[in-house]
């Protein structure tokens, strides 16, 4: 993409205003908080401490609205605080121009390597520098300063008070991403009824595994309904797949492919109607015709082998997951009659969910009858009693105070990590910084920190975030000061006016922070200057000298990212392979459980899958980084990398229908699958040091272990895991292939290229 394309696609990025759900209850609260800590500061201590108090309280609602599991009130008192620190320290050393300096570099660059321990901490460590600029400026002694820090610290304790005394969707984050994996299963299911090979996205997923981590404090208050839920989607997706996939057993037409697609839609249905149940914190209604397709006799009829294990076991899933959501009734409603969901007879005595008030019956086993007791409401445990790789529990989350040396260490790594984006990031934003603060301060406007602040804000660790913030940046600002100015202007606004216009911008800020940058940084304008006119500032000090210092930064950061870059573009080969080495060891550690049967309960296996989702988000994450840069073609072709990213996505798929499909303990081994396994993971890592080192990975060994004649034992009707390995291999190695003729170089004769495509 050439630069005029880029800088004009990052332009209208910036410049767009998105359609979002506003959340006026969360706005109004943040509002009420910086409401309150401006009244009592302007009551009691004046107008200069009053707007000090109010960037600590107005960063502190900012840090709630970010995009994090942790709890809020936690995150508006460590905003606060660390907002408090920087002010103080910064008072201390603002009058000698090298030690401020030093300080701002210090801090500069600490604040850019924070964003290696998530995009909230960066953004709150980026946010604290910024407002520091303008914040050493308001005290005038270094006793005024602490009581400033002391007010700031105030103003995120008054919004952890309103969070914690007026909580708004308590656990709604959680819900909205257990409910959307629980959605997103639905739609794989409906799709899977016309595609039954479609791809499943596992982003919503790895939303809800984030989202179930939490704290020791959490944990004793968190709603029983959202114990378990997320492992029942875990387990229903690689058994809708292997139920629809026509190389488990399925033909592409007839009576068997009416009756998958019919099982198909019922548990859509189940599943809307738990995500739904689950998002609203309500009952679980199931329609009948749902129900009534589940309970059909004639699936032990038409489905046989793979399919009928398929299908008996989404039988004992769907029920579990309705009674999940069941959960969600508060005590005091009464829970909606709803037809109960029956396990389908398929030749074989059926499993039906007792009531929970009622003994659970012993459960036959092949070990012999063993009891099961009924687990408590309040426990971490999933209701579902067969042992599965997917329910364990929740990983814990490490408090605030405990985040620290894992923020430490996560920086720390990005420093020895040669040509680390994290750390060009913290390098370019801390000379911007220091040579926009000079330049500010050499220039005859005063109030240089405007340029150092607007670099902060808009700077981020790629491309297009960083020039589409800076557009928005600019155009929001010129907005947001004439609006204010005109309305300064208009209403000869005191003390008081200007301190609630200032919260009147705030809330209008809250409000539409999730539809764009260009909305949000109007509003912020708007803020400062009815702020600073509260502090007496008169507008003409501030509108000319504003507008052109954030200019000043906005060029500053843009020229930087083109002098000294982090394109992703050069590293797409390496993220590639690093999925497709990720994908080679969970298909080896499912195939390896064939030759070493380990029940359900494989940890491995989910430890795998998650390597290997981690590496697919990379992947695409890179892919969306590159596509905007302004890079010439340095990686891989946008043809070859989609054939690349298909071929991998089938291989984990076929990874999952085989996983579908783990044997019980007392299963007969498959010796075969214990050298596919090896050769598997042995040709995989093999072939990603090939892919980074520009070639074509060879997959010879993987073709002669399937051709071993010890798979003719195996493929026999009395071994039907035998079957189901070896032809899942089978699609294991069609993808590999695939994967090669992607990468395969293709240079077009003189005749082709004048002929054209």
């Amino acid at each position: 993409m050439s630069w005029f394309r880029a800088l004009r696609r990052t332009a209208r990025s910036g410049l767009a205003v998105e359609r979002k759900r506003l959340e006026p209850l969360l706005a109004l609260r943040g509002a009420a908080g910086l409401a309150i800590t401006i009244a009592v500061c302007l009551w009691t201590l004046g107008p200069e401490t009053a707007a000090s108090s109010a960037f600590g309280a107005f960063q502190a609602a900012i840090a709630t609205f970010q995009r994090s599991w942790r709890p809020r009130p936690e995150l508006a008192v460590a905003s606060g605080t660390s907002l408090a620190v920087s002010t103080f320290l910064g008072y201390l050393t603002v009058s000698h121009l090298g030690l401020f300096l030093a300080l701002l570099v210090l801090w500069t660059f600490v604040s850019g390597l924070s964003w290696a321990a998530g995009p909230t901490t960066g953004l709150i460590a980026s946010s604290n520098v910024a407002m520091m600029l303008v914040t050493v400026t308001l005290p005038t002694s270094v006793a005024d300063a602490a009581v400033h820090a002391a007010t700031m610290v105030g103003g995120g304790l008054v919004q952890a008070a309103l969070i914690v005394l007026f909580p708004v969707r308590r656990w709604g984050a959680q819900r909205d991403a257990l409910a959307d994996a629980l959605a997103a299963e639905a739609d794989y299911a409906r799709r899977l009824r016309h595609d039954p090979t479609a791809p499943f996205d596992p982003v919503p997923l790895m939303d809800a595994r984030d989202a179930a981590a939490v704290t020791a404090r959490q944990a004793r208050r968190r709603p029983a309904e959202l114990h378990g839920a997320r492992g029942l989607a875990e387990r229903i997706r690689p058994v809708l797949a292997s139920l629809a996939d026509p190389a488990m057993g399925v033909p592409e037409e007839g009576r068997e492919r009416d009756r998958v697609r019919e099982l198909l839609a019922a548990a859509a249905t189940v599943l809307d109607a738990t995500a739904r149940a689950i998002r609203r914190g309500e009952p679980v209604t199931l329609p009948p015709a749902a129900v009534a397709a589940l309970r059909t006799p004639d699936t032990g009829a038409l489905l046989h082998g793979a399919p009928y294990r398929a299908a008996t076991r989404l039988a004992r899933l769907l029920p579990d997951v309705a009674e999940t959501a069941d959960s969600t009734a508060p005590p005091h409603r009464p829970t909606l009659h709803r037809p109960t969901l029956h396990r389908p007879t398929l030749h074989r005595p059926t499993l039906h969910r007792p009531f929970p008030h009622r003994p659970l019956p012993h459960r036959r086993t092949p070990n012999g009858p063993t009891p099961n007791h009924p687990p408590s409401p309040r426990a971490h445990t999933h209701p579902d009693p067969h042992p599965h790789p997917h329910t364990h529990r929740p990983r814990p989350r490490p408090t605030l105070l405990a985040l620290i040396p894992v923020a430490l260490t996560a920086m720390r790594a990005e420093l020895h990590t040669p040509g680390s984006p994290i750390t060009r990031h913290a390098t370019r934003v801390t000379v911007v910084a220091a040579v926009g603060y000079l330049l500010g301060t050499a220039l005859p406007f005063g109030h240089g920190y405007w340029a150092p602040l607007a670099s902060v804000m808009i700077m981020r660790p790629d491309f297009s975030e960083t020039y589409s913030r800076a557009v928005a940046r600019f155009a929001g600002t010129v907005v947001g000061v004439a609006v204010a100015t005109a309305v300064l202007q208009a209403t000869g606004a005191g003390t008081s006016l200007a301190g609630t216009l200032a919260v009147a911008s705030a809330a209008l800020l809250y409000l539409l922070m999730r539809t764009g940058q260009f909305a949000a940084q109007a509003c912020i304008a708007a803020y400062v200057v009815f702020l600073l006119g509260m502090g007496g500032e008169a507008w003409t000090q501030t509108v000319p000298e504003r507008v052109v210092l954030t200019l000043l930064g906005g060029v500053l950061a843009m020229v930087a990212y083109a002098v000294y870059p982090a394109w992703e573009t050069p590293r797409l080969r390496g993220r590639l392979a690093d999925w497709l080495a990720a994908q080679g060891r969970y298909a080896a550690t499912v195939v390896r459980h064939f030759a070493e049967p380990a029940g359900k309960a494989a940890p491995d296996v989910r430890e795998a899958l998650l390597a290997a989702r981690g590496a697919r988000a990379a992947w695409h994450a890179a892919v969306a980084r590159a596509e905007g840069e302004p890079v010439r073609d340095r990686g891989l072709p946008r043809v070859t990398a989609d054939d690349a990213e298909d071929a991998l996505t089938h291989l984990g798929r076929a990874a999952m229908l085989l996983e579908a499909h783990l044997p019980e303990p007392d299963a007969p081994p498959v010796p075969a699958a214990g050298g596919l396994a090896d050769v598997l993971r042995t040709a995989t890592e093999n072939g990603a040091r090939t892919v980074r080192e520009r070639g074509v990975p060879a997959w010879d060994a993987v073709r002669e272990a399937l051709d071993d004649p010890a798979w003719a034992d195996a493929q026999t009707p009395d071994s039907p895991d035998g079957n189901v390995v070896h032809t899942t291999a089978r699609l294991l190695l069609d993808s590999l292939t695939a994967l090669s003729e992607a990468l395969e170089p293709t240079v077009p004769t003189k005749a082709a290229r004048r002929e054209g495509p």
